[in-house]
């Protein structure tokens, strides 16, 4: 699984192709992101979390998203003016993509078939908070929403799946990141 994850074919928010082995080596937080969204503010978390521990070998990746209340319209140019003039984002940003569904890519497929389910706080309502907006949930194993957050370890193996709700500097998520940081 591991290797097939550095191998998956991805493009920069730009349009040029490269792969998750430019990352290789590094603890990565994967997380389908969206412009318009009530999550969107984690942007700022996002870049906080990556400034904290880029120097360690860890990366933030950005993978814009559009089959969550159509939250992510504009075009990968917009997108990416939007995060650098909003939010300062500085790591890196790839190509809108499908994260579940028809036309799913094949890197959601491979993170989701490596851990099926996420992690939701037992005290998470979330789930009910979308069901108060007619969002009925679909499969167990689909990404619940846009600000899902996948936990890549240097080996390139999933290692945790976090729920929209929880913020990236979110003590559950900082622990995760540094016990996988330690691991050196």
């Amino acid at each position: 699984m591991a290797a097939l994850l550095y191998e998956i074919p991805v493009r920069r928010i730009d349009g040029s192709e490269t792969s998750l082995r430019d990352h290789k080596e590094h603890v990565l937080l994967i997380v389908n992101v969206a412009s318009a969204c009530g999550l969107t503010p984690q942007y700022t978390a996002l870049q906080a979390v990556y400034d904290k521990y880029k120097d360690r070998r860890f990366k933030v990746l950005g993978f814009p998203a559009n089959e969550f209340g159509a939250q992510e319209p504009g075009t990968n140019a917009e997108i990416q003016e939007f995060c650098s003039t909003k939010f300062a984002v500085r790591f890196p940003m790839y190509e809108k993509i499908t994260v579940k569904g028809d036309g799913q890519h094949p890197l959601y497929a491979a993170l989701i078939d490596a851990k099926p389910l996420a992690f939701f706080k037992p005290d998470s309502k979330f789930r009910d908070m979308l069901a108060g907006y007619g969002i009925k949930p679909g499969r167990a194993t689909d990404v619940t929403w846009n600000f899902e957050k996948f936990l890549v370890n240097r080996e390139g193996e999933v290692v945790g799946r976090f729920a929209p709700d929880i913020a990236p500097d979110d003590p559950i998520i900082i622990a995760a990141i540094e016990a996988e940081l330690a691991k050196a």
